[in-house]
């Protein structure tokens, strides 16, 4: 067994949903081509530098496939590794890690390249206070595992869903226009979830102004406002509510954003916009 962490009963029926999807009623090139009885032993390796993330993940689809497996691994979620690297290593039948091999690869090439990404916007920023978030714009099903390997590679989640925090968007606002009305909703949500908090987006300088009036917002978000704006916003705010910096963010701006004082900088990038990073599995002589 891998010893890996036991994964949410969600995330187990992820696999087992891409297996099923993957191997249907069998899988006919193994049948034919590789004896039933052969054995091997098989390395998941890098062909680039990344940070893991899902290495559990990968080593369930082979135990989850056939418990009989010894299942090792070597490198550890959070765990940055280089070109030629071995993560992964299993051994015992042949016909199950090549039947498991590219559902095993789909999992850890996505979820490596995102903690892999998001390292590398925790670092643009790694002198200065500012966290670097995710969002909610994750593939369906694997939120849980995209969030993850965001923070295997040193960013912050943002909320789950929308069960476990209050974000006021634009479009909310346009169907409770009134302050007066703004302050009820919020109340009511402190005196039914008094533990929730309450974001609110602003769009301009102004809205920023009015929203610190009110009573109990923890956050506000600054969408897609200039760096001027951002600074004007901070020393609006004097350290009274956190702020979030959200929209067009790019790797490059990112140190002159956080310079600004902004608690948080939020990312979809990280998790919508994703090139899986390069692993392979060799086949090793015995």
């Amino acid at each position: 067994m891998s010893s890996a962490a036991p994964l949410p009963e969600s995330v187990i029926a992820l696999v087992r949903a891409a297996l099923e999807e993957d191997i249907g009623m069998g899988d006919l090139t193994c049948q034919y081509f590789v004896p039933e009885d052969a054995t091997t032993k098989a390395r998941i390796f890098a062909k680039e530098s990344g940070v893991a993330a899902g290495v559990d993940v990968a080593a369930a689809v082979f135990e989850l496939l056939d418990e009989t497996l010894s299942v090792h691994i070597e490198k550890h979620d959070g765990i940055p590794f280089e070109p030629g690297d071995t993560i992964l290593q299993i051994a015992g039948r042949t016909t199950s890690i090549l039947t498991g091999e590219r559902t095993a690869l789909n999992f850890l090439q996505r979820l490596c390249a995102i903690a892999t990404k998001t390292r590398d916007y925790v670092e643009a920023v790694k002198n200065t206070p500012t966290k670097i978030l995710d969002t909610r714009k994750t593939t369906p099903g694997w939120r849980w595992l995209e969030k993850h390997a965001v923070t295997c590679g040193g960013g912050t989640n943002h909320r789950m869903g929308l069960y476990d925090m209050v974000m006021v968007k634009d479009n909310h606002l346009l169907a409770e226009d009134q302050q007066d009305d703004l302050q009820a909703a919020i109340d009511q949500v402190k005196e039914n979830h008094p533990s929730v908090r309450i974001e609110l987006e602003a769009d301009t300088i102004e809205q920023v102004g009015r929203f610190l009036t009110l009573r109990g917002v923890d956050v506000i978000l600054l969408d897609n406002m200039t760096d001027i704006e951002m600074r004007h916003a901070v020393t609006l705010n004097r350290g009274r509510v956190q702020l979030e910096a959200s929209g067009g963010i790019t790797i490059e701006r990112l140190p002159v954003i956080a310079s600004t004082g902004v608690d948080f900088i939020s990312v979809g990038a990280l998790t919508h916009a994703i090139k899986s990073l390069d692993l392979s599995l060799e086949l090793l002589e015995n």
